[in-house]
């Protein structure tokens, strides 16, 4: 028999709290006249029936008439004013008319559920135990207990728990329940575990994915299950506000058909799919959010196609390595069937994600998509291995994090809510973090405000969630346009399918894609035109073999029009000092309407390129000697294609001609053009500028390069395949411009002086948050250039650039205090061009002398 309950500081508080209203019996007593003359000064006054007013004035008369007799009728008038006072009502007494406030939160919890433990085969395991540990839901029991939540000092989980939360018994899930979600395969298969040899249990441990059993999984899977399934239960049917299930094992990676993941069956899906066929009235739609670090791949499966359960899922995906390892984590998974749109992934790229970017995604996201779907009922898988402290989930979610997740939740549907445990492995972050969501359910505000902002990788995922879910949700549409690239693509294409099929229906003139950068860059050769009279370097693609045969000199596909790329000075195989610019498309500053996500032509804008400032700046500063021809080059390079048209998919002959008036050859047809990759082009058209320019130019004494963004790779990929004697012989100074883009270091082939000669001759300057200057750990405020602090990420061990550089074979790289790339080249460009005049002038001075 348990020891009685001992009630905390907590419950004596609420009883202390209570006992003036208990004392003075303000609910039966009857109000003073008095008292309620000054409650309802100014506001109303209080009701005074005829006979009083009557009284009142016969008493007045009497007063004034004879005043040896005004004691006695004072006397009378207070008594006679008593018994009025006692049928005064201002507000009749009413029952409150609340429903959340008088009920309690339920909490599911049976110690059974710890028999379900690893099989240890040797001394280490009990050093270092596996990470779902039976004690985990102990933990998280015994902390509510200390918090004075529950009450039960003997931790025996007794059904009378205290004045703030009620014990909802917990109970096997049944076959026909689990058979609603898995197979009847996966139920014989855990069944079985109950009469396996140890033997047989450690083969079924060892080529699991990522699971244990014991003879007692079967049994502790099966009250997990069904404690899921009563704490939902209760919800509905209202004996509970909200509910608490301190469940394990865990449930959302057990698929349909199989156990994953720590998870045997799934918790939650099980419940919600019977909690939608046992109350289809009052249930007719569900909500699973999962918090818990990894993606729920099982619980997802689960409703994948059906439209009366939403699941929204924030975890760590990083690019699909990260645990579980599969696609459907990706934020372009979002259902299929009658279920598309009813599963939205926000995938964080990497770990360190903290209060910021969960509280960011849920204002953005969750919350706005919640409140469209209107359910009736909110399930939260609620891992907590998100929570700071936890190695195996790397982030630095807080309490406080949890608890105001669960209080944005709460505002749902009346608050009908049931949080069931998932993961989360380190004992102390779980327990307090449980604690946390718990208070948040009994009624407590959340800790504090959630004030750190989100990191930048959190707001690129959550704009391209925002993105995909607008097809979907009208909350998610303001902001983006109402069609895609896809939308007019298909137009195009169908009208152009219409006409080749011969229809003799009339057909609209179908719609031409123009990619944006190309009328830039015709304006950037326009301008470069009328004022240096620059000139096109033609790039001849292919070249004719000893048997007439031709051999493509690039491996990737070409962009349609190559009339455009490489631009030079007049003259060009005459200068003595050549500057090669090579970049990315110029940035658009636009306004971007609010409603529909168009740009606005009228406000937007593309800066000058910097090649002109170099040119003007290198003319002022550099005197040339006598004889002496200054020249230039820049190389444009275009980051994708957009689709083109059907009839172009069969291929177009090399040299046909383009409505542009250029030529292409058949790598640039539509059939090669989604091989098109700007990285291989750009290092492979910066080989071809160097073997069929460059060599050539018999005058050439200096070669000073200058990169801007992705583009500036290629030439790190010169240095490494071209003789390093040539490059050394040439090449005076290399300055390059780079936002958050990874680094090339400088791999030689042959020569390794190379790496030394390039970090003495480069400068490469680089975003404040550069994965060179980052380990993915704390976070670190950075200036965008308009006085905006954004919130990046520092080295996790707090080392600076200035004892923690990057290897030499990057160059001489210089970190920027800002972030953005022409932030990065607003502050740092008059460093650039020092170095490059500095080099330009002290090898001038040399051969002069």
């Amino acid at each position: 028999m348990s020891e009685p309950a001992v009630e905390t500081d907590s419950s004596q508080a609420t009883k202390r709290s209570a006992s003036p209203i208990e004392n003075n019996n303000l609910v039966d007593k009857k109000p003073k006249l008095e008292e309620v003359a000054s409650e309802t000064k100014g506001e109303m006054e209080p009701p005074i029936k005829q006979e009083q007013l009557i009284e009142t004035k016969v008493e007045k008369s009497d007063d004034n008439n004879n005043n040896s007799n005004s004691n006695d009728n004072s006397s009378n008038n207070n008594t006679n004013n008593a018994g009025a006072n006692d049928n005064i009502m201002v507000v009749p007494s009413t029952k409150p008319q609340l429903f959340y406030t008088t009920l309690k939160t339920g909490i599911a919890y049976d110690v059974r559920m710890r028999y379900h433990a690893k099989i240890f085969t040797s001394y280490f395991e009990y050093i270092d135990p596996h990470p779902e540990d039976p004690r985990r839901i102990y933990r998280i029991y015994k902390i509510l207990a200390e918090a004075g939540l529950i009450q039960d000092s003997a931790l025996s989980g007794t059904d009378d728990i205290g004045p703030l939360m009620v014990k909802i018994p917990v109970r096997e899930a049944t076959s026909e329940e689990i058979l609603q979600v898995h197979t009847e395969e996966h139920l014989k298969f855990i069944e079985s575990t109950e009469n396996m040899t140890r033997e047989k249990l450690l083969e079924e441990t060892e080529k699991g994915d990522s699971i244990y059993v014991n003879n007692d999984s079967f049994l502790s899977a099966k009250l997990s299950c069904g404690g899921t399934i009563e704490a939902c239960r209760a919800v509905v049917e209202g004996r509970v506000k909200n509910s608490l299930a301190i469940v394990r094992p865990p449930g959302h990676h057990a698929e349909p058909h199989a156990p994953g993941g720590f998870c045997l069956f799934s918790n939650v899906a099980v419940a919600a799919k019977n909690i939608l066929k046992n109350y289809p009235e009052s249930v007719r739609k569900i909500v699973i959010v999962d918090w818990d670090i990894h993606h729920g791949n099982g619980t997802q499966k689960s409703f994948y196609d059906d439209p009366r359960v939403l699941y929204i899922s924030l975890h760590r995906y990083d690019n699909g390595k990260y645990y579980p390892g599969t696609k459907y984590g990706n934020s372009d998974q979002v259902g299929e069937g009658l279920g598309e749109g009813t599963s939205v992934n926000i995938p964080w790229s990497t770990g360190g994600m903290h209060d910021g970017d969960y509280y960011y995604a849920f204002n953005k996201v969750v919350i706005p998509i919640v409140s469209e779907f209107d359910p009736d009922l909110v399930i939260v898988s609620a891992g907590f291995d998100a929570a700071d402290g936890d190695i195996i989930g790397g982030c630095h979610v807080s309490p406080a994090g949890y608890g105001q997740m669960t209080h944005m939740l709460k505002a749902i549907e009346r608050g009908k809510m049931c949080v069931v445990l998932e993961g989360g492995y380190n004992l102390d972050s779980i327990s307090k973090s449980a604690l946390a969501v718990a208070k948040v359910m009994v009624g407590e505000p959340p800790e504090k405000t959630i004030t750190l902002q989100p990191h930048l990788e959190t707001l690129e995922v959550i704009d391209e969630v925002i993105k995909i879910q607008s097809k979907y949700w009208k909350c998610m549409k303001p902001g983006f346009t109402k069609n895609s690239f896809d939308d007019f693509y298909d137009l195009q294409v169908n009208n152009e399918d219409a006409d080749s099929n011969g229809s003799s229906e009339k057909k609209v003139a179908p719609f031409k894609l123009s990619n944006l950068s190309d009328p830039i860059r015709s304006s950037q050769a326009n301008d470069l035109f009328t004022r240096y009279s620059f000139i096109n370097l033609p790039i001849v693609s292919s070249i004719v073999s000893g048997e007439g045969d031709k051999s493509s000199l690039f491996t990737t596909d070409l962009p349609p029009s190559t009339e455009d790329l490489v631009l030079a000075s007049p003259d060009i195989h005459n200068a003595t000092t050549i500057v090669i610019s090579i970049h990315d498309p110029a940035e658009i500053w636009a306004n971007i309407n609010p409603t529909n996500g168009v740009i606005e032509g009228n406000s937007s804008l593309v800066l000058e390129h910097p090649l002109i400032q170099v040119i003007e700046k290198i003319k002022k500063e550099v005197d040339l000697e006598a004889g002496k021809q200054l020249g230039f080059i820049d190389i444009n390079i275009p980051p994708f294609l957009l689709p083109v048209s059907s009839s172009l998919k069969a291929g177009t002959p090399t040299g046909t001609a383009q409505s542009n008036g250029s030529t292409t050859n058949s790598s640039s047809s539509s059939s090669s053009n989604s091989n098109y990759n700007p990285t291989v082009f750009s290092q492979e058209l910066m080989l071809y500028i160097w073997d069929n320019y460059i060599s050539y130019f018999s005058q050439l004494e200096k070669l000073v390069f200058v990169g801007f963004g992705d583009a500036y790779q290629s030439i790190v990929h010169l240095y490494a395949k071209r003789p390093s004697q040539d490059i050394k012989e040439l090449v005076k100074g290399t300055v390059a411009f780079v936002n958050r883009s990874a680094l090339k270091p400088l791999v030689p082939v042959m020569d390794e002086s190379m790496v030394d000669w390039y970090y003495q001759n480069s400068v490469i300057f680089t975003s404040a948050l550069n994965p060179c200057w980052t380990n993915g750990g704390d976070s670190v405020n950075v200036s965008n250039g308009n006085g905006m602090i954004l919130n990046g990420r520092d080295n996790a061990h707090g080392v600076d650039d200035s004892s923690k550089r990057p290897r030499r074979k990057f160059g001489r790289v210089i970190r920027a205090s800002a972030d953005g790339f022409w932030d990065v080249v607003s502050e740092r460009f008059e460093e650039g061009m020092d170095f490059i005049l500095d080099s330009v002038e002290d090898y001038s001075s040399e051969g002069s002398s």
